[in-house]
């Protein structure tokens, strides 16, 4: 850096963006929060803890800037001390005025390696389980505020940290670019051709990897026993990859039904394909938000989810929702919504377009972030 840069770097008034990673939904992360500096007069530089550096990220990232630390998850274990040195050297080349940090390692990162007011976002469950972790939460309070993607995330957080005062953990949804992602959508032509998928089928679709926590076997076994009752010759879609395809595609080889489930694997932008579908369900054990569920609402699927965790908050209202585990209930949900006509399924797109609008849409978040009443904000809305 020059030493003019570092002049115009100073007099500007800049947010440092902490990543683990890019990989997954934490690229679309990283744009959310950046989009919440627009038109404010600050700039954001957004750094990746790990990953490669990558134009596509770079332009991704909608940030000011854009910078790779190139490490490992490897290299990042234990004290990070590389990592913090980094950190203390880039925070003296700008007049920044914040950091936001996503998840665990770019949080303990940040406040070690900078005096910087930290916002921590997390988008799991269970982060501070451990004692360690509490107790270097507690220690770095004065300057830590922490976000959960859901209110679910938040609860956790709380009873977690009892001796916190409450109103310095809140929720900030994940949310998207409504209208560009509905441009991207491909229709539903296009995508059951790419797919594979019959153009004369009731489709349920599925988008997760193939783990444990997704509970596709529910899903399976839920269609199966709706089967009955839905239109002829309907299918069950599932879109990911895991290690559990070989035991979910003997489960429906089992339940007589796998010509009626299709693996569909791994797709690159999945979610430009979920107009292919004609409901989306999914049966997750306390999913910390379903950005999933938010993106099919953006397609106008009818949705079917799990009554837990950070799913019902999206559904809530909208769509239907079921006992967690519970086949009988998850198949009564989908003959329901098999049975919904033209006018009932166009009802519920405007429902879900008013939610979409009213809760995870970057204009909902930039107006729900700025009024947090946490004197960091306050400190920067002057």
């Amino acid at each position: 850096m020059t030493a003019s840069e570092q002049t115009s770097g100073q007099e500007q008034r800049w947010v440092l963006q902490f990543c683990h990673g890019y990989d997954g939904p934490f690229l679309d992360c990283a744009r959310q929060y950046a989009a919440l500096f627009a038109d404010t007069g600050y700039k954001v530089c957004t750094v990746y803890l790990t990953g490669k550096p990558s134009e596509i990220v770079r332009l991704g990232s909608a940030s000011d800037e854009v910078i790779f630390l190139d490490y490992t998850s490897a290299d990042v274990r234990g004290l990070k001390l590389a990592a913090i040195r980094d950190m203390r050297r880039l925070v003296i080349t700008r007049n920044f005025k914040l950091c936001i940090a996503h998840r665990g390692k770019p949080i303990y990162v940040a406040l070690l390696g900078s005096t910087l007011p930290v916002i921590g976002v997390h988008h799991a469950f269970g982060d501070y389980q451990r004692f360690s972790r509490r107790l270097f939460a507690s220690l770095f309070k004065a300057r830590l505020w922490l976000l959960g993607v859901s209110n679910a995330v938040r609860d956790d957080i709380r009873a977690s940290l009892p001796g916190w005062d409450a109103s310095r953990i809140s929720t900030l949804y994940n949310r998207l670019d409504i209208e560009a992602v509905q441009a991207q959508l491909h229709d539903r032509d296009f995508a059951r051709e790419v797919l594979k998928l019959p153009a004369d089928a009731w489709v349920i679709g599925n988008v997760g990897r193939l783990h444990p926590d997704k509970d596709q076997a529910t899903l399976i076994r839920g269609f199966a026993q709706a089967l009955p009752g839905l239109p002829a010759g309907s299918l069950l879609a599932i879109m990911g990859s895991g290690r559990l395809e070989k035991t979910l595609k003997e489960l429906a080889a089992e339940l007589g039904i796998e010509q009626q489930v299709r693996f569909l694997g791994q797709v690159t932008n999945g979610r430009r394909y979920l107009r292919a579908f004609d409901c989306f369900a999914l049966t997750s054990d306390h999913e910390p938000f379903g950005m999933v569920l938010v993106e099919a609402m953006a397609a106008g699927l009818p949705l079917i989810c799990t009554d837990c965790g950070g799913g019902r908050e999206v559904v809530d209202g909208v769509g239907e929702l079921f006992p967690l585990a519970d086949t009988d209930g998850l198949a009564l949900a989908l003959q329901r919504v098999a049975r919904l006509d033209g006018i009932a399924r166009a009802a519920c797109a405007a429902r879900m377009t008013q939610r979409l609008q009213a809760h995870f849409s970057d204009q909902a978040a930039f107006k729900a972030f700025w009024s947090l009443p946490w004197p960091v904000l306050i400190r920067l809305r002057d």
